[in-house]
């Protein structure tokens, strides 16, 4: 008989569970002083389930990952608190869902100005005498400061020197237009481009010209012309010596974020285009939706339009583009993991590997993050403990529904460190210790203020601001392509998924405009 534990989608850690958990052996003995672990915090934007390892396509090339996978636990039912990049970033650093933050978009205010006494997660481990690292994106946008010692590449979307292209605030004189067209002379290893390399006009608020950047192909060129290459460096050199202290080390890849830029040799991983595996898809797929749900699914928001993919016949080309970038990801991984098993620190560090949000590549016609369907929400998970432990699970997987918002207090207790203020996840170390518990748990994401998805173990259920709603069955509809909300049967799931609502949401940080 399973040891089952109700989790609420919003969890505070409760004392009295704690001890409990204590006393059923559940929870390891917290380590102190000079036993406390290191941690390496790796997050990977944009990611969503192709890895090997979780067998979301086919054809991905994944290898680092995958064993990594194996030498711990990896969870194929973690869900982002948002699928966006600044309130997904801010819920895991601040351990605090966006409905209590009020950081639902990119737009909105900076957590460490909007509620400035939240301990974000690296303090918290500086306050306990850590040493701190961070490179790459972390937070959205500007994350100096975040980590004693730092490095945000200048080079980070593209191989291309900073100041040439800028895809957030200068404007290319090409965007918007029919034929877009920016020429950069003697760029990377002295070749000159035109840009956009898939020729595609701009669907992403092309009035504003803004958009360029769903872009995608190859580049001879070596990995240190990528900022993620040089975040690799920099964290190996780091990893390397002995410290007289645990380190608290968080590596933030850009990749797979557009433009979907690579080294030649991670596009030479996969056939070419013709022969790429693309996502399921139904032409039909949005019939069952409220006009809501059709307009998130059919804008260009966070990338390109589907409609205008196809007609320039660059979805295969576009879904290679992505697998490259993913691999290229991955080899970064591995570089690290490798320079980390021959350091001073293999046998007492905790590594956790997490995607911020998920990504379509064209699946519900859209393109991008920022929708309640799984595909956006669901997230890579890897949680491997140091190889001295012995009491948590190896090579195993959990079904049980997690969010992100659980690493802040997981981390926290595996490393025996008390909570600096009151956390909305709950610890993962049960669950690490056996993958079959289980939790009866359903957790929750905010796609923009209003719009809610719920994820259990067998349902998943979105409702917008309006009041439309969906609910689909895992097992049975995978792609999510039958909406039974309106079918009349499951009045009682509806519900239990309603009453996973938040009551009273904080106001978002500042106004956005309407979508």
């Amino acid at each position: 008989m399973s040891l089952a534990v109700h989790l609420s989608p919003v969890v505070t850690f409760n004392p009295f569970l704690r001890l409990f958990l204590v006393l059923a052996g559940c929870f390891p003995l917290l380590a102190t002083g000079a036993q406390r672990p290191s941690v390496l915090f790796i997050s990977i934007d944009d990611l969503n389930d192709w890895l090997g390892c979780l067998e979301g396509h086919p054809q991905a090339v994944t290898p680092n990952l995958d064993r990594l996978a194996k030498r711990g636990v990896l969870f194929t039912e973690a869900h982002c608190a948002a699928p966006l990049c600044k309130p997904s970033r801010t819920a895991v650093f601040s351990g605090r869902s966006p409905h209590q933050t009020g950081v639902y978009g990119n737009g909105d205010a900076d957590i460490r100005k909007r509620r400035p006494e939240l301990v974000l997660l690296p303090k918290a481990f500086a306050r306990a005498g850590y040493q701190t690292y961070g490179a790459g994106k972390l937070l959205h946008g500007n994350s100096r400061g975040l980590c004693q010692d730092e490095l945000y590449p200048g080079q980070r979307w593209s191989p291309f020197a900073k100041g040439t292209v800028d895809y957030t605030k200068k404007e290319l004189p090409s965007k918007g237009t029919d034929n877009p067209r920016h020429v950069i002379k003697n760029g990377p290893g002295g070749v000159d481009y035109v840009l956009p390399l898939n020729r595609m006009p701009s669907d992403r608020a092309p009035r504003e010209k803004k958009g360029e950047s769903f872009d995608w192909g190859p580049f001879d060129l070596p990995d240190s012309a990528f900022g993620d290459g040089e975040i690799t460096d920099w964290a190996i050199e780091r990893v390397r010596p002995k410290h007289d202290k645990p380190f608290f080390m968080a590596v933030g890849y850009y990749r797979p974020h557009i433009p979907l830029f690579a080294p030649g040799r991670d596009f030479e991983s996969y056939p070419e285009a013709s022969k790429i595996t693309l996502p399921p898809y139904r032409a039909d797929d949005l019939d069952d939706l409220g006009p809501v749900g059709k307009r998130w699914a059919r804008e260009a928001v966070t990338a390109g339009s589907h409609k205008t993919t196809l007609e320039h016949e660059q979805w295969q080309e576009a879904v290679r583009a992505y697998l490259a970038c993913v691999t290229f990801v991955d080899r970064q991984v591995g570089r690290i993991l490798s320079e980390l098993e021959k350091s001073p620190h293999a046998a007492n560090t905790w590594i956790v590997v997490w995607g911020d949000h998920g990504w379509h590549l064209g699946e519900k016609q859209h393109w991008g993050k920022w929708t309640g369907w799984r595909r956006s929400t669901r997230v890579p998970l890897i949680v491997v403990p140091p190889n001295r432990e012995t009491r948590f699970a190896r090579n195993k997987k959990c079904a049980e529904p997690v969010s992100l918002l659980d690493l802040y207090p997981t981390l926290l207790a595996a490393c025996g460190l008390k909570a600096p203020h009151e956390l909305a996840g709950t610890s993962l170390l049960p669950l690490l210790e056996n993958p079959a518990l289980q939790t009866k748990r359903r957790v929750l994401t905010s796609f923009d203020r209003g719009n809610y998805s719920v994820s259990g173990r067998s349902w998943h259920y979105i409702r917008y601001a309006k009041g439309e709603e969906e609910l689909y069955h895992r097992a049975d509809d995978p792609n999510e392509w039958n909406n039974l909300v309106k079918t009349g049967s499951h009045d009682k799931i509806l519900a239990e998924m309603r009453a996973c609502l938040p009551v009273n949401p904080a106001p978002a940080a500042r106004s956005k405009p309407k979508r």
